[in-house]
């Protein structure tokens, strides 16, 4: 067990650095049993600086919710009117969980109010980050926000066989980044970053094969086996693959109608996120794309579902309207 002191660098990296917490703030600390101490060295640390955290324990909602797709994952009435009531919501838990969590109403409505909110990655304790590398995230967002500006389609391709146009016109871009401000989207901290889009729901054609990570499966880490979506008028029309690819199906036809629809298309900017985690979809090279809702968090999204499953795609070539900003992994803007 990490002892309390271990992370107090860490904390202070995502309190002060990450969500820039002063005197006087709301800080809600949102944690399951396996990241209480987390939770504790944020509310030490926001307490240092003259804020007022209050911790809320969501560890039945997370294991129910990691157990089974079907558990809805919109909070409890009291957690919710706490989140609005909030400047500042942290969140330490699983991070699977979390990313799941950023899709339900209270989290628009407390961006809406103008709180700042994010999940926290794991190791908290061992994070090898710098002020300089969370620059460099940034600015790689903003690089590619700027190349993609106007854009009207952008085509993925990657080795494990992705060749896949997804429609974007007049879609705006989420900036995604370490460092979060009032009113703006939730997501990970500190290594994370990433520009999202939702995708124009009736456009995306050609195939995507997931080759990195696949949540919302019960699959943790690398998948072993790739799965393919066959995408048709901005649905996954196919899934196949082996057994990774019979639960994304079962869970997508256990669901509601637009369950299947392409939602989102991001791509990473962070050199410091690693293979294999949660977090690879933040990771500079991949992109990820996503099933189902993207009606609560992103500009101009029209798909509203119970689902929003993320798959990364590793090695990526990007091309916009023509020209590569992104070859076999290399940002080239």
């Amino acid at each position: 067990m990490k002892s309390y002191s271990t992370l107090i660098k860490g904390a202070r990296l995502v309190v002060e650095r990450c969500f820039s917490v002063k005197a006087g703030d709301s800080v809600l600390i949102i944690c399951d049993d396996d990241h209480q101490r987390e939770a504790q060295a944020l509310a030490g640390v926001a307490y240092s600086l003259g804020a007022y955290p209050v911790m809320a324990d969501v560890s039945h909602h997370v294991s129910s919710a990691l157990a089974s797709m079907a558990v809805p994952m919109e909070p409890s009435k009291t957690l919710a009117a706490a989140m609005k009531a909030s400047d500042v919501i942290i969140i330490t838990t699983n991070l699977e969980w979390a990313n799941r969590f950023a899709h339900v109403n209270p989290v628009a409505e407390s961006v809406a109010l103008g709180a700042k909110i994010g999940s926290v990655e794991e190791g908290m304790a061992d994070w090898d980050l710098s002020a300089e590398d969370i620059d460099l995230i940034v600015g790689r967002a903003e690089r590619i926000m700027e190349a993609m500006e106007g854009c009207e389609w952008a085509r993925v391709t990657n080795p494990a066989g992705t060749d896949v146009r997804v429609y974007l016109k007049d879609r705006l871009p989420l900036k995604v980044v370490p460092i979060k401000g009032a009113g703006e989207m939730m997501g990970p901290v500190p290594l994370w970053g990433e520009v999202a889009y939702a995708a124009v729901e009736d456009r995306t054609e050609g195939v995507i094969v997931v080759d990195g990570i696949m949540l919302g499966v019960g699959v943790y880490g690398s998948l072993k086996n790739t799965i393919r979506w066959e995408i048709e008028k901005g649905r996954a029309v196919s899934i196949t693959g082996e057994y990774e690819a019979g639960r994304l199906r079962a869970v997508v036809e256990g669901s509601d109608e637009n369950s299947n629809v392409v939602a989102e298309f991001a791509i990473g900017t962070s050199h410091k996120e690693v293979l294999g985690s949660p977090s690879e979809k933040g990771m500079l090279g991949t992109v990820h794309f996503a099933l189902g809702d993207n009606s609560h968090c992103y500009p101009g999204g029209q798909s509203c579902s119970r689902l929003h499953l993320d798959g990364s795609i590793r090695d990526v070539t990007v091309e916009v309207d023509g020209r590569a900003i992104i070859k076999d992994g290399i940002l080239l803007v």
